[in-house]
Protein backbone atom coordinates (compact mmCIF):
# COMPACT_ATOMS: atom_id res chain seq x y z
CA UNK A 1 0.00 0.00 0.00
CA UNK A 2 1.45 3.41 -0.97
CA UNK A 3 1.86 5.98 1.73
CA UNK A 4 -0.37 8.94 0.63
CA UNK A 5 1.72 11.44 2.63
CA UNK A 6 4.91 10.27 0.91
CA UNK A 7 3.20 10.57 -2.48
CA UNK A 8 2.04 14.08 -1.69
CA UNK A 9 5.55 15.01 -0.49
CA UNK A 10 7.07 13.65 -3.73
CA UNK A 11 4.66 15.71 -5.81
CA UNK A 12 5.37 18.83 -3.79
CA UNK A 13 9.13 18.27 -4.15
CA UNK A 14 8.67 17.80 -7.87
CA UNK A 15 6.60 20.91 -8.33
CA UNK A 16 9.00 22.95 -6.20
CA UNK A 17 11.75 21.76 -8.57
CA UNK A 18 14.00 20.05 -5.99
CA UNK A 19 13.62 16.63 -7.58
CA UNK A 20 13.35 15.30 -11.09
CA UNK A 21 11.36 12.39 -12.55
CA UNK A 22 13.82 9.85 -14.02
CA UNK A 23 13.40 6.60 -15.94
CA UNK A 24 16.39 4.25 -15.84
CA UNK A 25 16.77 2.36 -19.12
CA UNK A 26 19.06 -0.52 -20.17
CA UNK A 27 21.30 -0.09 -23.24
CA UNK A 28 18.74 -2.20 -25.15
CA UNK A 29 15.92 0.21 -24.21
CA UNK A 30 14.21 -1.85 -21.44
CA UNK A 31 12.89 0.09 -18.46
CA UNK A 32 14.49 -0.76 -15.12
CA UNK A 33 11.50 -0.56 -12.80
CA UNK A 34 9.10 2.36 -12.73
CA UNK A 35 10.10 6.01 -13.12
CA UNK A 36 11.46 7.57 -9.91
CA UNK A 37 11.53 11.05 -8.41
CA UNK A 38 15.22 11.65 -7.64
CA UNK A 39 16.61 14.63 -5.67
CA UNK A 40 18.74 17.18 -7.50
CA UNK A 41 21.85 16.18 -5.55
CA UNK A 42 21.84 12.66 -7.06
CA UNK A 43 24.81 12.08 -9.40
CA UNK A 44 26.54 9.06 -11.01
CA UNK A 45 27.70 7.49 -7.66
CA UNK A 46 24.14 7.46 -6.28
CA UNK A 47 22.70 6.25 -9.61
CA UNK A 48 25.24 3.42 -9.50
CA UNK A 49 23.91 2.38 -6.06
CA UNK A 50 20.31 2.49 -7.33
CA UNK A 51 21.03 0.40 -10.45
CA UNK A 52 23.01 -2.23 -8.51
CA UNK A 53 20.15 -2.42 -6.00
CA UNK A 54 17.40 -2.72 -8.65
CA UNK A 55 19.38 -5.36 -10.58
CA UNK A 56 20.08 -7.29 -7.34
CA UNK A 57 23.80 -7.38 -8.14
CA UNK A 58 25.63 -9.19 -5.34
CA UNK A 59 28.94 -7.73 -6.49
CA UNK A 60 28.62 -4.00 -7.01
CA UNK A 61 29.33 -3.27 -10.69
CA UNK A 62 30.47 0.03 -12.22
CA UNK A 63 28.07 1.85 -14.59
CA UNK A 64 28.23 4.96 -16.70
CA UNK A 65 25.04 6.98 -17.31
CA UNK A 66 23.93 8.65 -20.51
CA UNK A 67 21.22 11.18 -21.30
CA UNK A 68 20.88 11.23 -25.08
CA UNK A 69 24.40 10.52 -26.32
CA UNK A 70 26.08 12.51 -23.57
CA UNK A 71 27.58 10.97 -20.45
CA UNK A 72 26.17 12.33 -17.21
CA UNK A 73 29.13 13.52 -15.11
CA UNK A 74 27.39 15.96 -12.73
CA UNK A 75 24.45 15.91 -10.32
CA UNK A 76 20.95 15.96 -11.83
CA UNK A 77 20.23 19.50 -10.63
CA UNK A 78 23.38 20.85 -12.25
CA UNK A 79 22.57 18.94 -15.46
CA UNK A 80 19.00 20.39 -15.57
CA UNK A 81 20.44 23.88 -15.08
CA UNK A 82 23.18 23.48 -17.73
CA UNK A 83 20.68 22.20 -20.30
CA UNK A 84 17.87 24.48 -19.20
CA UNK A 85 15.83 21.26 -19.20
CA UNK A 86 12.08 21.03 -18.75
CA UNK A 87 11.38 19.73 -15.21
CA UNK A 88 7.95 18.43 -16.29
CA UNK A 89 9.49 15.90 -18.70
CA UNK A 90 10.71 12.48 -17.49
CA UNK A 91 14.48 12.22 -17.91
CA UNK A 92 15.56 9.02 -19.71
CA UNK A 93 18.85 7.83 -18.21
CA UNK A 94 20.59 4.91 -19.93
CA UNK A 95 22.86 2.87 -17.66
CA UNK A 96 25.83 1.27 -19.41
CA UNK A 97 27.89 -1.44 -17.66
CA UNK A 98 31.60 -0.58 -17.53
CA UNK A 99 34.60 -2.88 -17.43
CA UNK A 100 35.58 -3.68 -13.85
CA UNK A 101 39.21 -2.92 -14.68
CA UNK A 102 40.56 0.30 -16.18
CA UNK A 103 43.12 0.52 -18.98
CA UNK A 104 45.67 3.33 -18.85
CA UNK A 105 46.51 5.03 -22.15
CA UNK A 106 49.82 4.00 -23.71
CA UNK A 107 52.14 7.00 -23.74
CA UNK A 108 55.64 5.92 -24.75
CA UNK A 109 57.41 3.74 -27.25
CA UNK A 110 59.10 0.99 -25.23
CA UNK A 111 60.81 -0.78 -28.15
CA UNK A 112 61.48 -0.46 -31.85
CA UNK A 113 62.16 -3.92 -33.21
CA UNK A 114 63.76 -4.34 -36.59
CA UNK A 115 63.64 -7.63 -38.44
CA UNK A 116 61.18 -7.42 -41.30
CA UNK A 117 62.81 -6.36 -44.55
CA UNK A 118 59.60 -5.03 -46.14
CA UNK A 119 56.48 -3.21 -44.88
CA UNK A 120 54.65 -4.71 -41.87
CA UNK A 121 51.10 -5.39 -43.11
CA UNK A 122 49.51 -7.12 -40.10
CA UNK A 123 50.11 -7.23 -36.33
CA UNK A 124 48.12 -9.23 -33.78
CA UNK A 125 48.45 -10.09 -30.09
CA UNK A 126 47.55 -13.58 -28.89
CA UNK A 127 44.22 -13.94 -27.00
CA UNK A 128 46.00 -13.84 -23.61
CA UNK A 129 48.11 -10.84 -24.69
CA UNK A 130 51.41 -12.60 -23.97
CA UNK A 131 52.65 -13.14 -27.50
CA UNK A 132 52.73 -11.02 -30.65
CA UNK A 133 52.76 -12.01 -34.32
CA UNK A 134 53.28 -9.95 -37.46
CA UNK A 135 53.00 -10.51 -41.20
CA UNK A 136 54.97 -8.64 -43.83
CA UNK A 137 55.58 -7.90 -47.47
CA UNK A 138 58.87 -9.78 -47.00
CA UNK A 139 56.77 -13.06 -47.11
CA UNK A 140 57.53 -13.97 -43.47
CA UNK A 141 55.44 -14.31 -40.34
CA UNK A 142 57.30 -13.39 -37.18
CA UNK A 143 56.65 -14.11 -33.53
CA UNK A 144 58.04 -11.69 -30.93
CA UNK A 145 58.98 -12.22 -27.30
CA UNK A 146 57.17 -9.49 -25.37
CA UNK A 147 59.15 -9.91 -22.14
CA UNK A 148 62.52 -9.28 -23.84
CA UNK A 149 61.02 -7.32 -26.79
CA UNK A 150 63.12 -9.28 -29.27
CA UNK A 151 62.36 -11.52 -32.29
CA UNK A 152 61.40 -15.06 -31.27
CA UNK A 153 60.77 -16.95 -34.54
CA UNK A 154 60.98 -16.02 -38.20
CA UNK A 155 58.57 -18.24 -40.11
CA UNK A 156 59.32 -18.81 -43.78
CA UNK A 157 56.91 -20.67 -46.01
CA UNK A 158 54.94 -18.12 -47.99
CA UNK A 159 56.04 -17.19 -51.50
CA UNK A 160 54.29 -13.83 -51.52
CA UNK A 161 53.23 -10.96 -49.20
CA UNK A 162 51.57 -12.02 -45.94
CA UNK A 163 48.33 -10.01 -46.00
CA UNK A 164 46.50 -11.26 -42.91
CA UNK A 165 47.10 -13.26 -39.74
CA UNK A 166 44.69 -14.64 -37.12
CA UNK A 167 45.22 -16.36 -33.75
CA UNK A 168 42.93 -19.22 -32.75
CA UNK A 169 40.96 -18.00 -29.68
CA UNK A 170 42.53 -20.77 -27.54
CA UNK A 171 45.95 -19.30 -28.44
CA UNK A 172 47.36 -22.60 -29.76
CA UNK A 173 47.68 -21.73 -33.45
CA UNK A 174 48.16 -18.87 -35.86
CA UNK A 175 47.02 -18.91 -39.48
CA UNK A 176 48.43 -16.57 -42.13
CA UNK A 177 47.07 -15.79 -45.60
CA UNK A 178 49.12 -14.56 -48.54
CA UNK A 179 48.84 -12.67 -51.77
CA UNK A 180 49.21 -15.93 -53.72
CA UNK A 181 46.10 -17.40 -52.04
CA UNK A 182 47.82 -19.86 -49.71
CA UNK A 183 47.11 -20.31 -46.01
CA UNK A 184 49.71 -21.62 -43.58
CA UNK A 185 49.22 -22.82 -40.01
CA UNK A 186 51.95 -22.14 -37.44
CA UNK A 187 52.71 -23.39 -33.95
CA UNK A 188 53.43 -20.24 -31.87
CA UNK A 189 55.40 -22.26 -29.28
CA UNK A 190 57.98 -23.48 -31.81
CA UNK A 191 57.51 -21.22 -34.82
CA UNK A 192 57.18 -24.36 -36.94
CA UNK A 193 54.87 -24.70 -39.93
CA UNK A 194 52.11 -27.28 -39.34
CA UNK A 195 51.82 -29.43 -42.46
CA UNK A 196 51.79 -28.15 -46.01
CA UNK A 197 50.14 -24.88 -47.10
CA UNK A 198 46.36 -25.02 -47.55
CA UNK A 199 45.52 -24.34 -51.16
CA UNK A 200 42.24 -23.88 -52.97
CA UNK A 201 41.75 -20.14 -53.27
CA UNK A 202 42.59 -18.86 -56.75
CA UNK A 203 43.44 -15.29 -55.72
CA UNK A 204 44.82 -13.52 -52.66
CA UNK A 205 43.45 -14.01 -49.15
CA UNK A 206 41.54 -10.99 -47.82
CA UNK A 207 40.56 -12.13 -44.30
CA UNK A 208 40.54 -15.04 -41.83
CA UNK A 209 38.30 -15.73 -38.81
CA UNK A 210 38.30 -18.67 -36.37
CA UNK A 211 35.33 -20.55 -34.94
CA UNK A 212 34.80 -19.23 -31.37
CA UNK A 213 36.24 -21.41 -28.61
CA UNK A 214 32.91 -21.54 -26.72
CA UNK A 215 31.51 -23.47 -29.72
CA UNK A 216 34.50 -25.78 -30.27
CA UNK A 217 37.47 -26.46 -28.00
CA UNK A 218 40.24 -27.06 -28.85
CA UNK A 219 39.82 -24.74 -31.85
CA UNK A 220 39.76 -26.68 -35.13
CA UNK A 221 37.97 -24.71 -37.83
CA UNK A 222 38.51 -21.32 -39.40
CA UNK A 223 37.10 -19.51 -42.43
CA UNK A 224 39.08 -17.64 -45.08
CA UNK A 225 37.88 -15.23 -47.76
CA UNK A 226 39.50 -14.32 -51.04
CA UNK A 227 39.57 -11.96 -53.96
CA UNK A 228 38.32 -15.02 -55.95
CA UNK A 229 34.77 -14.49 -54.57
CA UNK A 230 34.67 -17.55 -52.28
CA UNK A 231 34.84 -18.21 -48.56
CA UNK A 232 36.22 -21.54 -47.38
CA UNK A 233 35.91 -23.35 -44.06
CA UNK A 234 39.01 -25.37 -43.19
CA UNK A 235 39.52 -28.12 -40.64
CA UNK A 236 42.94 -27.83 -39.07
CA UNK A 237 43.18 -31.45 -38.05
CA UNK A 238 42.49 -32.89 -41.53
CA UNK A 239 44.19 -29.92 -43.29
CA UNK A 240 41.29 -29.82 -45.74
CA UNK A 241 38.68 -27.37 -46.93
CA UNK A 242 35.49 -28.90 -45.48
CA UNK A 243 32.97 -26.43 -46.94
CA UNK A 244 33.19 -23.90 -49.77
CA UNK A 245 30.77 -20.97 -49.32
CA UNK A 246 29.99 -19.85 -52.85
CA UNK A 247 27.39 -17.32 -53.89
CA UNK A 248 29.07 -13.93 -53.92
CA UNK A 249 29.52 -12.58 -57.45
CA UNK A 250 32.65 -10.57 -56.67
CA UNK A 251 35.66 -10.46 -54.35
CA UNK A 252 34.88 -11.31 -50.69
CA UNK A 253 36.61 -8.62 -48.63
CA UNK A 254 35.87 -9.50 -45.01
CA UNK A 255 34.57 -12.27 -42.76
CA UNK A 256 33.48 -12.80 -39.14
CA UNK A 257 32.59 -16.09 -37.43
CA UNK A 258 29.91 -15.02 -34.97
CA UNK A 259 29.25 -16.23 -31.45
CA UNK A 260 25.95 -17.87 -32.38
CA UNK A 261 27.74 -20.04 -34.94
CA UNK A 262 26.89 -18.05 -38.07
CA UNK A 263 29.48 -16.79 -40.56
CA UNK A 264 29.12 -13.30 -42.05
CA UNK A 265 30.87 -12.41 -45.32
CA UNK A 266 31.05 -8.95 -46.94
CA UNK A 267 31.77 -8.50 -50.62
CA UNK A 268 32.46 -6.15 -53.49
CA UNK A 269 29.07 -7.31 -54.85
CA UNK A 270 27.63 -4.86 -52.24
CA UNK A 271 26.00 -7.63 -50.17
CA UNK A 272 26.62 -9.36 -46.86
CA UNK A 273 25.81 -13.05 -46.72
CA UNK A 274 24.99 -15.04 -43.57
CA UNK A 275 25.90 -18.77 -43.57
CA UNK A 276 25.29 -21.67 -41.23
CA UNK A 277 28.39 -23.78 -40.66
CA UNK A 278 27.35 -27.44 -40.54
CA UNK A 279 26.61 -27.69 -44.28
CA UNK A 280 27.45 -24.19 -45.46
CA UNK A 281 23.88 -23.25 -46.36
CA UNK A 282 23.13 -19.61 -47.09
CA UNK A 283 20.79 -18.37 -44.33
CA UNK A 284 20.11 -14.86 -45.68
CA UNK A 285 21.56 -12.04 -47.74
CA UNK A 286 21.73 -8.54 -46.23
CA UNK A 287 21.36 -5.83 -48.83
CA UNK A 288 21.43 -2.05 -48.57
CA UNK A 289 24.91 -0.83 -49.44
CA UNK A 290 25.33 0.97 -52.76
CA UNK A 291 29.00 0.05 -53.14
CA UNK A 292 31.64 -2.48 -52.02
CA UNK A 293 31.34 -3.76 -48.45
CA UNK A 294 34.88 -3.67 -47.07
CA UNK A 295 34.62 -4.05 -43.30
CA UNK A 296 32.56 -5.96 -40.75
CA UNK A 297 32.57 -5.73 -36.95
CA UNK A 298 30.58 -7.67 -34.34
CA UNK A 299 29.28 -6.37 -31.00
CA UNK A 300 30.78 -9.51 -29.41
CA UNK A 301 34.18 -9.20 -31.10
CA UNK A 302 36.37 -8.64 -28.05
CA UNK A 303 34.99 -11.62 -26.14
CA UNK A 304 35.19 -13.86 -29.25
CA UNK A 305 38.81 -12.89 -29.80
CA UNK A 306 39.86 -13.50 -26.20
CA UNK A 307 37.75 -16.63 -25.58
CA UNK A 308 38.34 -17.79 -22.02
CA UNK A 309 41.06 -15.22 -21.22
CA UNK A 310 40.15 -12.15 -19.18
CA UNK A 311 41.96 -9.40 -17.29
CA UNK A 312 42.70 -11.73 -14.33
CA UNK A 313 45.27 -13.74 -16.34
CA UNK A 314 43.70 -17.10 -15.36
CA UNK A 315 44.99 -20.14 -17.29
CA UNK A 316 43.16 -23.39 -18.03
CA UNK A 317 44.31 -26.99 -17.79
CA UNK A 318 41.77 -28.60 -20.12
CA UNK A 319 40.02 -27.68 -23.37
CA UNK A 320 36.64 -28.38 -21.72
CA UNK A 321 37.38 -25.98 -18.85
CA UNK A 322 38.40 -23.34 -21.41
CA UNK A 323 35.20 -23.86 -23.42
CA UNK A 324 33.01 -23.47 -20.31
CA UNK A 325 34.80 -20.28 -19.23
CA UNK A 326 34.54 -18.84 -22.77
CA UNK A 327 30.81 -19.67 -22.94
CA UNK A 328 30.16 -17.99 -19.57
CA UNK A 329 32.01 -14.85 -20.75
CA UNK A 330 30.12 -14.82 -24.06
CA UNK A 331 26.69 -15.21 -22.41
CA UNK A 332 27.44 -12.50 -19.86
CA UNK A 333 28.66 -10.09 -22.53
CA UNK A 334 25.77 -10.73 -24.90
CA UNK A 335 23.02 -10.69 -22.30
CA UNK A 336 19.55 -10.89 -23.83
CA UNK A 337 20.44 -8.72 -26.79
CA UNK A 338 21.05 -10.21 -30.25
CA UNK A 339 24.57 -10.21 -31.69
CA UNK A 340 24.91 -6.98 -33.68
CA UNK A 341 26.88 -6.51 -36.87
CA UNK A 342 28.22 -3.29 -38.38
CA UNK A 343 29.22 -3.13 -42.03
CA UNK A 344 31.29 -0.35 -43.63
CA UNK A 345 31.30 0.45 -47.32
CA UNK A 346 32.82 2.52 -50.10
CA UNK A 347 29.40 4.22 -50.37
CA UNK A 348 30.53 6.28 -47.30
CA UNK A 349 27.95 4.65 -45.02
CA UNK A 350 27.83 2.01 -42.33
CA UNK A 351 24.84 -0.17 -41.56
CA UNK A 352 23.94 -1.63 -38.19
CA UNK A 353 22.29 -5.08 -38.44
CA UNK A 354 20.73 -7.60 -36.11
CA UNK A 355 21.01 -10.50 -38.57
CA UNK A 356 19.24 -13.14 -36.46
CA UNK A 357 16.18 -10.87 -36.17
CA UNK A 358 15.85 -9.09 -39.51
CA UNK A 359 17.16 -8.77 -43.05
CA UNK A 360 16.61 -5.03 -42.81
CA UNK A 361 19.36 -2.85 -41.31
CA UNK A 362 18.53 -1.42 -37.90
CA UNK A 363 20.22 1.87 -38.76
CA UNK A 364 22.11 3.58 -41.57
CA UNK A 365 25.12 5.49 -40.35
CA UNK A 366 26.44 8.13 -42.76
CA UNK A 367 29.03 10.85 -42.42
CA UNK A 368 32.41 9.61 -43.54
CA UNK A 369 33.79 10.90 -46.82
CA UNK A 370 35.52 7.58 -47.54
CA UNK A 371 35.59 4.30 -45.62
CA UNK A 372 38.29 1.75 -44.94
CA UNK A 373 37.98 -0.90 -42.25
CA UNK A 374 36.46 0.98 -39.32
CA UNK A 375 38.37 4.19 -39.80
CA UNK A 376 38.38 6.55 -42.71
CA UNK A 377 40.28 8.16 -45.54
CA UNK A 378 38.73 11.53 -44.62
CA UNK A 379 41.40 11.79 -41.85
CA UNK A 380 38.86 11.32 -39.06
CA UNK A 381 37.72 8.56 -36.73
CA UNK A 382 34.01 8.57 -36.04
CA UNK A 383 32.17 7.26 -33.02
CA UNK A 384 28.65 5.81 -33.25
CA UNK A 385 26.21 4.44 -30.70
CA UNK A 386 26.58 0.65 -31.11
CA UNK A 387 22.96 -0.05 -30.21
CA UNK A 388 20.99 2.66 -32.00
CA UNK A 389 23.52 3.41 -34.74
CA UNK A 390 23.32 7.14 -34.01
CA UNK A 391 26.36 9.32 -34.76
CA UNK A 392 28.05 10.47 -31.55
CA UNK A 393 31.32 12.27 -32.32
CA UNK A 394 34.17 12.78 -34.78
CA UNK A 395 37.79 12.62 -33.64
CA UNK A 396 39.95 14.92 -35.72
CA UNK A 397 43.71 15.25 -35.39
CA UNK A 398 45.26 13.04 -38.03
CA UNK A 399 46.47 14.95 -41.08
CA UNK A 400 46.19 12.01 -43.50
CA UNK A 401 44.14 8.83 -44.11
CA UNK A 402 43.36 6.70 -41.04
CA UNK A 403 44.11 3.05 -41.86
CA UNK A 404 43.19 1.07 -38.78
CA UNK A 405 41.73 1.43 -35.30
CA UNK A 406 41.77 -0.76 -32.19
CA UNK A 407 39.77 -0.53 -28.95
CA UNK A 408 41.21 -0.84 -25.46
CA UNK A 409 39.80 -3.84 -23.56
CA UNK A 410 37.62 -1.63 -21.34
CA UNK A 411 36.19 0.31 -24.34
CA UNK A 412 37.15 3.63 -22.77
CA UNK A 413 39.99 4.39 -25.18
CA UNK A 414 40.41 4.10 -28.93
CA UNK A 415 43.66 3.83 -30.87
CA UNK A 416 44.15 4.89 -34.47
CA UNK A 417 47.06 4.46 -36.90
CA UNK A 418 47.47 6.69 -39.92
CA UNK A 419 49.25 7.44 -43.16
CA UNK A 420 50.59 10.53 -41.33
CA UNK A 421 53.04 8.17 -39.48
CA UNK A 422 51.45 8.69 -36.04
CA UNK A 423 49.29 6.70 -33.66
CA UNK A 424 46.72 8.55 -31.58
CA UNK A 425 44.82 7.53 -28.45
CA UNK A 426 41.33 9.03 -28.02
CA UNK A 427 39.30 9.31 -24.81
CA UNK A 428 35.74 8.13 -25.43
CA UNK A 429 34.24 9.98 -22.45
CA UNK A 430 35.73 13.40 -23.13
CA UNK A 431 35.80 12.81 -26.92
CA UNK A 432 39.29 14.34 -27.00
CA UNK A 433 42.80 13.33 -28.02
CA UNK A 434 44.44 11.68 -25.01
CA UNK A 435 47.87 10.85 -26.43
CA UNK A 436 49.78 11.62 -29.61
CA UNK A 437 52.33 8.93 -30.48
CA UNK A 438 54.77 9.95 -33.21
CA UNK A 439 57.81 7.77 -33.89
CA UNK A 440 57.25 5.82 -37.07
CA UNK A 441 59.24 7.08 -40.05
CA UNK A 442 56.43 6.38 -42.51
CA UNK A 443 52.78 5.28 -42.92
CA UNK A 444 51.31 3.11 -40.11
CA UNK A 445 49.38 0.22 -41.72
CA UNK A 446 48.62 -2.01 -38.75
CA UNK A 447 47.82 -1.44 -35.05
CA UNK A 448 46.65 -3.73 -32.27
CA UNK A 449 45.93 -3.14 -28.58
CA UNK A 450 46.74 -6.22 -26.49
CA UNK A 451 43.68 -7.87 -24.90
CA UNK A 452 45.18 -7.32 -21.43
CA UNK A 453 45.35 -3.59 -22.21
CA UNK A 454 48.99 -3.18 -21.27
CA UNK A 455 50.61 -2.67 -24.64
CA UNK A 456 50.09 -1.60 -28.21
CA UNK A 457 51.91 -2.87 -31.30
CA UNK A 458 52.17 -0.99 -34.58
CA UNK A 459 53.83 -1.62 -37.91
CA UNK A 460 53.97 -0.08 -41.34
CA UNK A 461 55.95 1.11 -44.29
CA UNK A 462 59.16 1.77 -42.29
CA UNK A 463 59.51 -2.05 -41.75
CA UNK A 464 59.86 -1.82 -37.97
CA UNK A 465 57.56 -3.04 -35.27
CA UNK A 466 56.98 -0.64 -32.39
CA UNK A 467 55.75 -1.57 -28.93
CA UNK A 468 54.08 1.09 -26.81
CA UNK A 469 53.47 0.91 -23.06
CA UNK A 470 51.85 3.04 -20.40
Amino acid sequence: MENPNQNQQQQEESSSGSSVMCQLVSPEGDHLGAALYLPHNVGPPQLQEIVNHLLHNEDKLPYAFYIGDEELSVQLGAYMQQKNANVEVTLRIVYQPQAVFRIRPVNRCSATIAGHTEAVLAVSFSPDGRCLASGSGDTTVRFWDLSTQTPLFTCKGHKNWVLCIAWSPDGNHLVSGSKSGELILWDPKTGKQLGTPLTGHRKWITAVSWEPVHLQSPCRRFVSTSKDGDARIWDMTTRKCVIALTGHTNSVTCVKWGGDGLIYTGSEDCSIKVWETSQGKLVKTLQGHGHWVNSLALSTEYVLRTGAYDHTGKTYSTAEEMKEAALARYKKMRGNAPERLVSGSDDFTMFLWEPTISKQPKARMTGHQKWLASASFDKSVKLWNGITGKFVAAFRGHVADVYQISWSADSRLLLSGSKDSTLKVWDIRTRKLKQDLPGHADEVYAVDWSPDGEKVASGGKDRVLKLWMN
